[in-house]
């Protein structure tokens, strides 16, 4: 079996997994590169886009944040996906870094996968398509600045809702639980295909959360009254400065991550967990 191996190694704790990793992969024939750009002694390096190709599996050590930065490429070349926790919360990896003997099962096929859907986002202007991103976690769309507010039309079904907010953010389920739950917005279920909104620190009492069916398209359009500058941001990274004209397309993407499960933990155990 041919592992791919994507390391965060700016997280404490990476090198450690990846000494105790290298003799566990060897012990259970299991051939592991990392990308080129990495360097690591007992492990070759090869092309990321090779590494993608031939691997069978993909194992990230890091945190959610390691996953998150991967699991699009991965989606493209339809590979799976397992996370090993370094990080604090670490939603998505299925093991800790004290979990390593696990690995053995990805040899004798005793795992499971779990698909999480992304989003597709396009970015529109003067009728033609100008950018396009993949999204985990979130959309979102912002001034960048502490108190500034910025005018958002959201167009469900050719039907707009108008914000006067900080932003607004369009998640997956996934994402529910980053930036969305700290802006009010509900947990949802990952297994779930749905599109939540959340106002950031909206200038009125009604605004709330909704939950939109996995086949809805969203548009949005946003601008400044103070001309300040918006921007759209995928899974947290500023992506695309957004102009009065720009318009935005949010929807569920054709291609899925595919996350491998070596435990029988679930989602809301996790929570359990995590939250305390």
């Amino acid at each position: 079996m041919v592992v791919g191996l994507l390391p965060n190694l700016d997280k404490r704790g990476v090198s450690d997994v990846l000494e105790k990793l290298r003799d566990i992969l060897k012990s259970n024939n299991m051939k592991a590169y990392l990308p080129s750009y990495i360097s690591y002694l007992g492990y070759e390096s090869i092309p990321e886009e090779e590494l993608f190709k031939s691997a069978d599996v993909l194992i990230t050590v890091g945190g959610d944040g390691t996953i998150i930065r991967y699991a699009k490429t991965a989606a493209l070349y339809n590979k799976p996906i397992l996370g090993i926790n370094a990080g604090r919360l670490g939603f998505l990896a299925n093991i800790e870094a004290n979990q390593l003997s696990l690995i053995s099962k990805l040899v004798t096929g005793d795992y499971k996968t779990e698909e999480r859907m992304i989003l597709d986002v396009k970015v529109i202007e003067n009728g033609s398509e100008v950018s396009r991103f993949s999204a985990v976690n979130d959309a979102v769309l912002s001034s960048g600045f502490v108190s500034r507010l910025i005018d958002i039309q959201a167009y469900i079904d050719d039907e707009p809702i108008s914000y006067h907010a900080d932003g607004l953010i369009v998640s997956t389920p996934t994402g529910s639980t980053a930036y969305s739950l700290s802006a009010g917005g509900p947990i949802i279920d990952p297994a779930i295909d749905n599109l939540i909104i959340t106002p950031i620190c909206s200038h009125s009492l009604s605004a709330k959360p909704i939950i939109l069916s996995g086949d809805t398209e969203l548009k949005l359009k946003a601008f400044s009254m103070k001309r300040s500058d918006v921007y759209l941001l995928i899974d947290g990274r500023r992506s695309y400065t957004v102009k009065p004209y720009t318009e935005i397309y949010v929807s569920k993407a054709k291609s899925v991550i595919s996350l491998i499960k070596l435990t029988n933990r679930s989602f809301y155990k996790t929570l359990s967990e995590k939250f305390k």
